[in-house]
């Protein structure tokens, strides 16, 4: 899945509230409750990568980007925005 994908996803779902969605019930939480699991997750992509279990890097940085996408959907950031700060950064 690309994250611009799962991003229309999160969307969706803030819009639509379905009963039962993790994302609405983190949204409904507030902002402050999805910061935290942004943190928890960073710190769990940290630890796995300190203790080269690469399965597990790769299921936390999933965990990460999924957290910090419903962060920045919640914000109003875009993937666009985040792309273009990439690129005015010259890092290609």
């Amino acid at each position: 899945m690309k994250l611009e994908e799962l991003y229309e996803i999160i969307k969706k779902r803030r819009e639509i509230k379905p009963k039962g969605s993790y994302v609405t019930s983190l949204i409904s939480q507030g902002t402050d409750r999805i910061i935290q699991k942004v943190g928890e997750e960073a710190v769990e992509v940290v630890i796995a990568a300190k203790n080269s279990n690469n399965n597990k890097l790769i299921s936390e940085s999933a965990d990460l980007l999924f957290h910090l996408l419903i962060l920045l959907e919640t914000k109003g950031i875009t993937l666009d925005e985040i792309y273009e700060e990439l690129r005015a950064r010259n890092l290609s």
